[in-house]
């Protein structure tokens, strides 16, 4: 796993951010820390000012997802199904999933709030990045 971390580290180094975190172009937010994205996956946060947030995540085992578990919520796979055990027996769900990540732009552009990440090539003038990693 830390060879994943190595290449991530490299990659965005050496071309720069290769994935952007969005929200609705709507919501009247123009940054976030990687601290405030990591406590809203966890479900630790549920809201950046009166902004109520809803994230999102990939279903299984995308590149993008794994990325984004290792670079911005600091967990490998292992650990974060382990903090996912503990919480549903404290009554907390992980983020919503999505198959795809056409399907997390589509829904950040329709729900108010939602939160998700998706390759920066796919980013235009339909969403706003708050985060790139």
């Amino acid at each position: 796993m830390k060879t994943v971390i190595l290449f991530f580290a490299i990659m965005s180094t050496v071309f720069g951010a290769q994935y952007s975190i969005i929200i609705s172009k709507k919501i009247p937010l123009s940054g976030i820390t990687a601290e405030q994205i990591r406590d809203i996956y966890l479900q630790k946060r549920h809201s950046v000012g009166d902004q109520k947030i809803i994230p999102l995540n990939l279903v299984g085992q995308d590149p993008s997802r794994i990325a984004f578990e290792n670079a911005v919520i600091g967990m490998g796979r292992d650990r974060l199904n382990a903090y996912w055990v503990k919480q549903h027996f404290q009554g907390n769900s992980p983020p919503i999933t999505q198959p795809s990540h056409e399907s997390i732009k589509a829904f950040v552009q329709n729900v108010e709030g939602s939160i998700g990440y998706i390759p920066s090539s796919m980013i235009d003038s339909s969403v706003k990045v708050i985060y790139e990693f």
